[in-house]
C-alpha cells in the first residue's frame, strides 16, 4: 500500500510525496522509495507518474505529506521528479526519476512501427 501526501505552495502548485515499492533493480529487492513530484495540481502530479509507467499510483489521504526539506529538493530540481529509498539511511541524496526507471528496464513510450 502506498503512503503519501501533498502540500499546496503559495503560488498554487502542489508537491506530492508518495512512498512506493521500488522496482527490484532500481533501489534493491523489496525496497521502498519516496517519490516527489512538483506539478500544477494533484491530478497532474499523478498523471506525470502514470505517464512514466507507474500505472497503479493513487493518493488517498494526506497521511505522509512532504517535509520542508523534500519540498525544497523537488523545487530546486529542473525535472520536478525525484526519488530516494525510504526510510532514508545515512546521507543519501535525491536521484532523478530516470535513474529509478532506467535501471528497471523502462524504455519510454512505445512508438508505432513505420
Amino acid at each position: 500500500m502506498a503512503g503519501g501526501g501533498f502540500c499546496r505552495l503559495p503560488n498554487g502548485t502542489v508537491v506530492v510525496a508518495l512512498t512506493l515499492n521500488g522496482p527490484a533493480a532500481g533501489a534493491g529487492p523489496g525496497a521502498q522509495v519516496r517519490v516527489l513530484v512538483h506539478a500544477a495540481n494533484r491530478a497532474r502530479a499523478l498523471t506525470r507518474l502514470r505517464n512514466l509507467g507507474m500505472r497503479a499510483v493513487y493518493l488517498r489521504g494526506n497521511a505522509q505529506p512532504p517535509t520542508p526539506d523534500e519540498v525544497t529538493a523537488v523545487l530546486h530540481h529542473p525535472d520536478g521528479l525525484l526519488w530516494r529509498t525510504a526510510p532514508q539511511t545515512g546521507q543519501e541524496l535525491w536521484h532523478p526519476i530516470r535513474a529509478l526507471l532506467g535501471s528497471a528496464g523502462y524504455a519510454g513510450p512505445a512508438r508505432p512501427a513505420a
